[in-house]
């Protein structure tokens, strides 16, 4: 099937790539807890919470005004991710991963991201080509708007669909929960001067060699983004 066998007015559905960071009780409550994770990594990015700080679930409830549900829930992602230390019978409190512990995730990141856009451009469908294609133009505009948080949410999205595209659904499950790992850091970097411009210049360079069914342009493509990512958030961290 190509995109002219496609009825007219008829967009391709966008890829979904399975959540694993996460349980499921509620749209609600997930998006809630979501909502309070960011916060709280943004938080402990920019070191508004230093590293050592107590994190009470009771008081985070009654400073975000929400049940200790979706605190506790946020807790258990920031603990996935290595920004908060889970103490037994002593509570939560702010951990900040070694300089060796956060390359070795970002060493990572770049592998597993490569091989999914490498597969990608082997493997993706004409629509899904067509939706990579679509979300790359989004964030080309918002690159221009200097809107970080909006231009996260779409990367989100455009990381997504590469995931998905390598047709291989436990590597994007592996790839994602690895990146939810990161994501913190990752998303901090976006706050840096001409940082959207040039992350848009960088998705350029994989979406050009997945449209070309180039391989292992992509997955060179792809490692050296995250690479840069990686830089990228260190000039970050040394500026708060």
């Amino acid at each position: 099937m190509t995109l002219d066998d496609l009825p007219p007015g008829t967009l391709p559905a966008e890829p979904v790539v399975p959540r694993v960071d996460r349980a499921l009780p509620s749209l609600q409550k997930v998006t809630r807890a979501e909502e309070l994770r960011l916060q709280l990594a943004d938080e402990i990015v920019r070191g508004t919470l230093a590293p050592g700080s107590p994190l009470d679930e009771t008081d985070i409830a009654r400073r975000f005004s929400v049940s200790r549900t979706p605190v506790r829930e946020a807790l258990r992602q920031l603990v996935a991710s290595g920004l908060v230390e889970a103490r037994p019978h002593r509570g939560a409190v702010v951990a900040q991963p070694s300089v060796e512990r956060l390359k070795g995730m970002f060493e990572a990141m770049a592998e597993l991201e490569a091989l999914c856009a490498g597969l990608a451009a082997e493997r993706m469908s004409a629509a899904e080509r067509h939706g990579l294609e679509a979300i790359h133009e989004e964030l080309r505009v918002l690159s221009y708007a200097g809107n970080p948080e909006r231009f996260h949410e779409v990367n989100e999205r455009f990381h997504n669909a590469i995931y998905a595209g390598s047709q291989n659904g436990y590597i994007a499950e592996i790839t994602l929960a690895t990146r939810v790992r990161v994501q913190p850091f990752r998303r901090a970097q976006f706050r840096n001067l001409g940082r959207l411009a040039k992350s848009q210049a960088e998705h350029d360079r994989v979406v050009v060699a997945i449209m070309r069914g180039d391989k292992q342009g992509a997955a060179a493509a792809m490692r050296a983004h995250i690479e840069l990512v990686r830089g990228e958030y260190e000039i970050y961290a040394v500026s708060v």
